[in-house]
């Protein structure tokens, strides 16, 4: 048997067809609701608190590509690079990707931790 219901969401009524697999008449019967009660407002507040930076330093920010844990930093401050060399390994999906210098130059500071949780587009080393 099929079965019409209005449903009112977020004062929109949208009307409804169900098919009633089984008829049973000890079914208690119950008045339609009418109004649903609207759901808790989102916290505007971030789950977790902004990390603020080790250091910021000068130069090019070499920034992490995806969200993940900084597995290891494999630079100093003061370091010479060259381009391509690993500057740090990134861990994100169960993957580890080596993060590398775009190119040569000096590490002038390092602006998280080995161990860190890093998001898209925050500095991992700065480069001059």
């Amino acid at each position: 048997m099929l079965r019409k219901f209005r449903v009112n969401i977020n004062d929109k009524e949208y009307m409804v067809e169900m098919e009633e697999l089984t008829e049973t008449p000890s079914t208690p019967q119950h008045e339609p609701i009418t109004k649903v009660a609207p759901l808790p407002k989102a916290d505007p507040k971030p789950l977790t608190p902004p990390v603020e930076p080790v250091a910021q330093g000068n130069g090019e920010a070499i920034t992490a590509p995806m969200p993940g844990n900084i597995l290891d930093i494999r630079v100093s401050v003061g370091e010479s690079v060259v381009e391509n060399q690993v500057v740090a390994v990134l861990e994100a999906m169960k993957m580890e990707n080596e993060i590398v210098a775009p190119r040569s130059g000096t590490i002038t500071a390092i602006s998280t931790t080995k161990g860190s949780t890093i998001n898209v587009g925050e500095a991992i080393v700065y480069l001059t």
